[in-house]
């Protein structure tokens, strides 16, 4: 079986020339996207809008160029993200839009619709039956993300505080969850509730099938039985004053096998290319509120058919260079009691893991570790 391919080129342009949104087209038309057939197909572009106050995430500019691309293949695109498990200005579709256009992605300027995948409340999702899973049997993926024909991951490759880095595994496996999706990955315990927060309105009621919730009528707050609670998080995106919580309690390692499954789930059965960026490398998840200096140079832009493949190159790419100074890394690095990993990643969050997620991947078949690096030269 031959390794699979990942097309790379580098961040530079010659002045006057074309800019790098036109280099991230051609270099996509090198990896083949062209052999998906997208003429008059539904074609969900996932990537992450980044949280309000955050400006490493990927600019729209990209992701108008990939929509430009489907759209001249004959593709009808739309970008796409599912609401965020925790508080935050992505929780709902209302605030995630706004979150979305506050940072610059709207259709004028992106040249498609964006749709959040999992609907109003985040609980808009689907089953997703998933062959070979050992720890998820049924994926709570967004409606609109299985409802499209192709799927694209168009993912900033960046550092994360918990799974090491964030690439495309994680842009898919844990973009793609509903919030109970989300929730499902990352908590093995029970809901929580927040009497300060709670108004008594019993929005969570009707979606437990589980009789965990009831109502204490001498408090006037809702309450939770655990004996009953199996932990699925559908009152999670009921509630709309997030007095519901569920502790991210998941050992980094189980949370990186089931991202991986979660992965497997949204690719299997469908046409799908995978694209990263490793270009403002900060040391933690776009989700965050701000965004520390970055800890590695802008290195290049990877597009590939499997994404496993494409997590591993860009890994590579990243394990190869020099880390840069005034960053978090280097800071850390700089301890005289500090440990060296000779690795990035861990380097810069000692607390984090990042191989495990790998290794399943490749056990349960999403793609390979093995792959070819074809470089792209782009004039």
């Amino acid at each position: 079986m031959e390794k699979p391919e990942v097309h790379f080129t580098d961040f530079r342009t010659k002045a006057f020339g074309d800019g790098l949104p036109t280099k991230l087209k051609k270099l996509i038309k090198k990896a083949g996207i062209g052999q998906i057939d997208m003429k008059g197909k539904f074609v969900a572009i996932k990537m992450h809008f980044g949280e309000l106050g955050n400006i490493s995430y990927l600019r729209p500019n990209y992701a108008k160029a990939v929509a430009d691309l489907v759209k001249e293949m004959g593709g009808k695109p739309f970008l796409t993200d599912c609401n965020t498990m925790y508080p935050g200005k992505r929780k709902n579709a209302l605030e995630h839009l706004e979150c979305a256009w506050e940072n610059g992605f709207t259709p004028l300027t992106v040249g498609c619709p964006v749709i959040i995948g999992d609907g109003l409340k985040g609980t808009d999702d689907i089953a997703v039956p998933l062959a070979g899973g050992e720890y998820v049997k049924e994926a709570r993926i967004g409606r609109a993300v299985m409802d499209a024909d192709v799927f694209i991951s168009l993912t900033h490759f960046k550092g994360h505080e918990l799974t090491g880095f964030g690439g495309a595994i994680k842009n898919i496996g844990m973009g793609c969850g509903s919030r109970a999706g989300k929730k499902e990955q990352h908590s093995s315990g029970k809901a929580r509730i927040n009497e300060k927060k709670c108004r008594a309105c019993m929005a969570c009621l009707p979606e437990c099938a589980n009789d965990a919730l009831y109502f204490d009528e001498e408090a006037e707050k809702m309450r939770v039985n655990e004996e009953n609670c199996v932990g699925c998080g559908r009152c999670l995106g009921a509630c709309n004053f997030d007095a519901i919580s569920f502790a991210l309690d998941a050992a980094v390692e189980m949370l990186n096998r089931r991202m991986a499954e979660y992965t497997k789930a949204v690719v299997d059965g469908r046409p799908c290319f995978h694209i990263s960026l490793v270009v403002d490398v900060s040391p933690n998840c776009d989700c965050h509120g701000e965004n520390d200096a970055p800890i590695l140079p802008n290195l290049g832009m990877f597009a590939s058919f499997d994404p496993l493949a494409l997590d591993q190159a860009c890994v590579d790419a990243c394990m190869a260079a020099d880390p840069l100074p005034g960053s978090q890394l280097t800071d850390n690095l700089a301890k005289p009691d500090f440990v060296e990993h000779q690795d990035p990643f861990t380097n810069s969050r000692p607390e984090s893991e990042w191989r495990t997620c790998l290794a399943h991947a490749e056990k349960i078949g999403l793609g390979t570790r093995e792959y070819t690096l074809v470089k792209v030269k782009i004039k």
